[in-house]
């Protein structure tokens, strides 16, 4: 029974639910922006745990936007069970940074502001920046240049010359790992789409053509397994 002479099973069922992780997330976030960073004007929380698909060891992406600052940084720290990735700004930083991804063909900034949660005291504004950012996004990257795509070329044909030797497996991973981000960015630059660093290659490569990917992780992981055993 419960003090109230209820039984337990019975207020178990009417008893609010725990806040889900990515809940729990957000309310950490809001809790840093107020300890941390309490002269900022909003911020937006980022990152796989808001999208369902964080790991344990996923971190809090946190985009913190002040309206002036002498330069922006970064820091990582532990809030409430949380790694937490800061990213602290003001508007002209951040669109530098943005602007600097952009040109290479990377959307990681820009899909943090756009695809986020926005807290803070000033959410209208921050809802702004997330919709400039979006547009920016669906506008996707500038056509691939005839140098750019030549050069992308021609480290993926220098790169597959070396695999076809018999090499040590330490060598061929290497090899494997470096080739990953030239002919990923051919892949996606080459359709329009935007391309990314790290685990973002292959999810992105999956939303662009799921069967293209699928060819791609195993060309590589089948090369590498050949020339071991060979």
């Amino acid at each position: 029974m419960s003090d109230e002479g209820v039984p337990a099973d019975e207020a178990a069922k009417h008893a609010p639910a725990a806040p889900g992780r990515a809940a729990r997330a957000v309310m950490a976030a809001e809790a840093v922006l107020a300890e941390r960073f309490p002269q900022a004007i909003f911020a937006i929380v980022a990152g796989s745990i808001l999208r369902g698909e964080g790991t344990q060891t996923s971190d809090i992406d946190l985009v913190v936007l002040h309206e002036a600052l002498p330069a922006a940084w970064r820091e990582s720290f532990h809030f409430d069970g949380f790694p937490i990735e800061a990213f602290v700004h003001d508007f002209e930083t951040l669109n530098w940074f943005v602007d600097q991804d952009m040109a290479g063909g990377c959307q990681v900034l820009a899909d943090m502001v756009a695809g986020g949660v926005a807290i803070g005291p000033e959410r209208a504004r921050a809802e702004a920046l997330q919709a400039g950012a979006q547009q920016r996004l669906e506008r996707g990257p500038a056509p691939l240049t005839p140098e750019i795509r030549d050069g992308l070329r021609y480290q993926i044909t220098d790169l597959v010359d070396d695999l076809r030797d018999a090499r040590p497996a330490a060598e061929i991973r290497a090899i494997a790992a470096e080739l990953t981000k030239p002919l990923a960015d051919l892949m996606l630059l080459g359709r329009g789409r935007w391309s990314g660093r790290g685990k973002w290659l292959p999810r992105l490569l999956v939303r662009a053509d799921a069967s293209l990917a699928e060819r791609f992780d195993t060309a590589l992981r089948t090369r590498a397994q050949d020339r071991q055993q060979s």
